[in-house]
């Protein structure tokens, strides 16, 4: 904290003035200093603030003075007037804080000011007025701060006329206390932690397709006509249809079963036999389209049997598979089942034919498009060449673009109103920066219904993008340690960085002045925003050689640094 011999300036008014009030005051004036804490500003919250501390010696403060300061944020192109502060002796007949002569006294104001992104290089300046009702400056007299003087009748003029020339005068006048404002805490990057929701995109899909050829009990000859059926014939068309995708690799099976009612090796025998009969009556098919069947048997159907038994409109069938599934014993549970058949007809005449079969099977890979062609389908517009999972897949994994990846999921989020698509339409919205279309599509996605933890997260980290801090504090309680400890960062409380992860753990820890971790936060960011981070915490070491190489090398990757970095009071020292 910077001290500032100050009010030696109204030592020099008293004489240039002769004012009876100021001229007693000049003794001891030395001993009046002010500071500011922080001499940088500093951004917190959409908000600049600082403590401004006064320190009266005894016996310096005259009964009758009067002494008004205002703080002054001045930048280019405009400037942000504080609250005034007033001073005044024991003897005057006014409500201002009293200073004692006998007693003197250390009084603090509290400043603070709306954020304007024109303060990032600006001064905090203390205008001062005087009055004394025995002297001659009976009402409020602007001072120059620095030299003591009053204005002349000349400046008087311009003053009173406003206008250009009397803002220029005013800060000429203004004592300058703190200088630029730090605005690393606008720099943290809430789109680095927020999370997109995982796709169903496979690149490789299963189909499978089969048909039954049917079995008369405890016969493996397949009967006229069982090798034709529609759905034999469609199962064909199938393959046939499938043999001119190029993204397709068919593996073709025939397996065989038996009904559980017989002993368990007649049934595995019966099973493979049927495999091979439905085999030997397909084969002309097969040769003709080029494909071959693998063989494989299964012996007696028991789940299949469960299966057909469960969605049967049988009488007590719950109670008929309770009982048999009691049975531990395969042999005892086929000799059940013969007698649930003649008990029960429908097990007899609708059930177990239909266990008595070879399966044709059909199992087809078909290999999605590369990411290649996904990437060119996109970048030319044509989305509607691509579903659902893969426009999320292409946007997440494929493009590299920021705006493609916005724009694909911008499609996807309109044609399938998919609560997934929203969700990561935000966050790549916010990687924009347009954190009010972020935030937008981030409460779609709710709306929708999504069911993912992490947009509780998006939505409370994108309302901080946006400044709603307050807002951002209601998720809070849902929220995992990383955004909780940025909702603290946002409000200038840094010291749960070890939450936080990567460049925004950098920044929390320069403004905890922890130089060492923020280095190592961002050891292994080669981004453009990490050098240029680099290059402030080099600054801040006092290494100007590594500051410079950092920020050129920042610039190179990113041609808008450059402008910042000449509005970046953090690098003031580098110009």
């Amino acid at each position: 904290m910077r001290t500032i011999k100050f009010l030696m300036a109204v030592a020099v008014v008293a004489l240039v003035t002769s004012c009876g009030c100021f001229r007693k005051m000049a003794r001891n004036a030395e001993d009046v200093s002010i500071a500011c804490n922080p001499e940088v500003l500093v951004l917190n919250n959409g908000k600049v603030e600082a403590d401004i501390t006064v320190n009266f010696p005894v016996e310096y403060y005259n009964k009758k003075a009067v002494v008004k300061v205002t703080p002054v944020i001045v930048f280019e192109g405009g400037e942000v007037e504080g609250a005034t502060y007033f001073f005044q002796g024991s003897k005057v007949d006014d409500n201002y804080t009293v200073v004692d002569k006998a007693m003197g006294g250390k009084f603090t104001q509290h400043v603070e000011f709306p954020y304007d992104c024109r303060m990032a290089m600006s001064e905090l300046h203390l205008r001062v007025e005087i009055k004394c009702p025995s002297g001659k400056c009976k009402e409020f007299t602007l001072v120059n701060a620095n030299t003591g003087a009053i204005a002349t009748k000349k400046e008087k003029a311009v003053l009173a006329a406003g206008g250009a020339e009397a803002d220029a005068l005013k800060r000429e006048f203004g004592l300058v206390v703190a200088k630029g404002v730090n605005t690393l805490q606008k720099d943290l990057d809430y789109a680095d932690a927020m999370s997109t929701t995982a796709n169903n995109y496979k690149n490789v899909t299963t189909v499978v397709t089969d048909a039954e050829i049917l079995y008369a009990v405890n016969s493996s000859r397949v009967k006229k006509g069982a090798a034709e059926t529609e759905g034999v014939q469609a199962f064909w068309a199938n393959v046939e249809a499938q043999q001119g995708n190029d993204r397709a690799t068919q593996n073709l099976f025939i397996t065989g079963y038996a009904s559980p009612e017989g002993p368990i090796k007649f049934n595995k025998d019966l099973s493979d036999k049927r495999s091979q009969s439905a085999n030997k009556a397909v084969a002309a098919q097969a040769e003709e389209l080029g494909v071959a069947f693998t063989l494989e048997f299964k012996g007696e159907d028991w789940d299949g049997f469960q299966e057909l038994v469960a969605a049967s409109n049988i009488e007590n069938k719950d109670l008929i598979l309770n009982i048999l599934s009691t049975y531990t014993d395969a042999a005892k549970r086929e000799e059940e089942i013969i007698n649930l058949s003649n008990v029960y007809p429908t097990i007899k005449k609708e059930i177990l034919p239909l266990l008595r079969r070879a399966q044709l099977i059909n199992s087809t890979d078909i290999k999605g498009k590369t990411n290649e062609e996904m990437k060119a389908l996109a970048e030319a517009g044509k989305y509607n060449e691509l579903d659902l999972e893969e426009l999320l897949y292409t946007a997440e994994s494929v493009l590299c673009c920021d705006k493609c990846k916005a724009a694909t999921l911008e499609y996807a989020a309109k044609e399938y109103n998919d609560a997934r698509a929203y969700n990561n339409l935000g966050v790549a919205y916010a990687g924009l920066g347009e954190n009010e279309k972020a935030l937008a599509a981030f409460e779609k996605a709710a709306e929708l219904g999504l069911k993912d933890a992490n947009l509780n997260n998006n939505i409370a980290l994108a309302n901080l993008a946006n400044g709603n801090v307050e807002k951002a504090k209601t998720y809070a309680p849902a929220a995992n340690a990383e955004t909780k400890a940025l909702i603290a960062a946002s409000e200038g409380q840094y010291s749960a960085a070890a939450a936080i992860d990567g460049y925004n753990a950098a920044i929390a820890n320069v403004m905890n002045n922890d130089l060492t971790a923020a280095k190592k936060a961002i050891a292994a960011d080669k981004s453009a925003k990490a050098d240029y981070l680099r290059a402030v915490i080099a600054v801040k070491e006092g290494d100007m050689e590594t500051a410079k190489a950092q920020l050129n090398s920042a610039i190179s990757k990113d041609e808008t640094l450059k402008e910042k970095a000449a509005k970046d009071i953090n690098l003031a020292p580098l110009a």
